[in-house]
């Protein structure tokens, strides 16, 4: 959450000085504002993931040879438009719900993020044939997640402050890299006189500074919506510069359904245990986002019925979505701190901006004017989020008593999670499963810091005072 936001009036002191709503009112899930407020905080809803949502998407599809740049960009759009459907239909799941799936709460879902630098290696290089083996591991890794979540209490104490920073750095930490290529040129540009060029840095530099701008000084949706507005920023400056084409949209349809299978079927085992494991680390971000929207806004603890019925739509909203080619779904935290804001816990604002999300999904014009985006506009706005994933690290890592043993459960942890991922070569005499897991950053890193704070004991803390005496 920003300074600008934490400054912030909440929507909520408007609407209790009209006396359009009680704290009550706004505490209760099942409570509907009416159309006039609901309609607008959907929408804002929306608007603070639509980024998010869709980044996972173009980073798989670049990894893999078929983003932007590329010649046929059908692939891609179709992976955009189903990063839209399902983040809806997800989000649907969650606020509705379907039996013992979904928390029915306000709970937002979009594409994670925490699955790219696992998916990253699966498809780096291999084009388009390699989705196949990366949508159905996230099936299964899906139906593993949704039978994880009846367990969600039992294995929470394997995941303390520590690990889960840790894991939210190496995310970070992962991904900064690609940010930064973008804003160069991206990849297609790697080689040639035009990669780190000043006319890129210079798109991408608006797209930083007017989100930076917006989320310090701006108010309201301005600041909440500031990374899109330094997204269209950046587009208007590419757009007088003559670096947008706009021929795909030209191309595109208008209605398009989901194809189950679309980039058909293979079973990699090494995909399956990354997709498995990071399933592991998803349910206890959600269990951590439904805690906070309860305890926060709610005042309340979150029931188990919750807990596991926001997990379980984890799992089954990723297997759902990698059926028909979409990345793995999850909570989004940033909209957990948009409830806070507002204080309005209504599940049914969220609804309608899902209903909003599905249709964005069945218009295939939407997700071609987004592949218009030149890539160092988007790498500006990429800059942006992955420094914030890393800020939330330290904000998690900063509830941490640090003793010498968790000094070195994290430094050890840490330093072979980024050696691995930075040196891939140093594994490649080890079996491809492994080596894959091994050079992903996150799962080597989450592992060794699991297995040690399991196996180290605790040492007792030392005051002054006992030193002294």
């Amino acid at each position: 959450m920003t300074a600008a936001q934490l400054a912030a009036p909440t929507a909520t002191a408007g609407i209790h000085q009209a006396g359009i709503m009680t704290a009550e009112q706004a505490r209760d899930p099942d409570y509907f504002p009416g159309l006039a407020i609901a309609i607008p905080l959907g929408i804002q809803h929306v608007l603070a993931m639509f980024v998010s949502n869709l980044a996972p998407a173009i980073i798989v599809a670049g990894a893999a040879g078929f983003g932007f740049g590329s010649n046929d960009p059908g692939d891609l759009i179709y992976m955009i438009q189903m990063a839209m459907l399902f983040a809806g239909i997800a989000t649907l799941m969650q606020t509705i719900g379907i039996g013992p799936i979904g928390a029915r709460l306000p709970i937002v879902q979009g594409t994670s993020f925490a699955f790219v630098p696992v998916m990253i290696p699966i498809v780096a290089g291999h084009g388009v044939g390699a989705m196949a083996a990366l949508t159905t591991a996230a099936i299964i890794g899906g139906l593993f997640h949704t039978c994880l979540s009846f367990f969600v209490g039992r294995i929470r104490f394997a995941l303390p402050p520590m690990i889960t920073g840790l894991v939210v750095v190496m995310i970070g930490l992962s991904l900064m890299r690609i940010g930064v290529q973008y804003a160069a040129g991206g990849v297609p540009a790697q080689g040639t006189p035009a990669y780190g060029a000043g006319a890129s840095w210079l798109l991408a530099g608006v797209v930083v500074t007017t989100t930076l701008g917006l989320s310090f000084f701006a108010r309201g949706i301005w600041s909440t919506a500031s990374v899109l507005l330094g997204l269209l920023a950046g587009y208007a400056v590419a757009a007088m510069m003559g670096r947008v084409s706009l021929a795909a949209v030209g191309t595109a349809g208008w209605f398009m359904l989901p194809s189950p299978f679309h980039f058909g079927v293979q079973f990699s085992l090494s995909a399956i245990l990354g997709f498995c494991l990071m399933g592991f680390i998803s349910a206890i971000e959600s269990i951590g986002d439904v805690s906070a929207i309860c305890e926060g806004t709610g005042g309340r603890r979150a029931t188990d019925r919750e807990l596991i019925g926001a997990t379980s739509a984890d799992g089954v909203g990723t297997a759902l979505a990698a059926l028909f080619g979409a990345m793995p779904n999850t909570s989004f935290s940033q909209n957990v701190g948009l409830i806070a804001i507002t204080g309005v816990m209504s599940r049914h604002i969220v609804t309608i901006g899902a209903l909003f999300l599905v249709l964005c999904g069945l218009v295939p014009k939407i997700g071609a004017v987004i592949t218009t985006i030149p890539i160092e506009v988007l790498g500006g706005g990429v800059i942006v989020m992955f420094g914030m994933v890393a800020a939330a690290a330290v904000s998690i890592l900063s509830t941490v008593v640090w003793t010498q043993r968790n000094m070195m459960i994290f430094g050890v942890a840490l330093s072979l999670g980024v050696g691995l991922e930075l040196e891939p070569a140093a594994v490649s005499h080890v079996p491809e499963t492994l080596r894959i897991m091994l050079t992903s950053g996150v799962l080597p890193a989450a592992l060794i810091a699991v297995i040690l704070n399991l196996v180290v004991p605790l040492r007792p803390v030392v005051t002054a005072d006992e030193v002294a005496a």
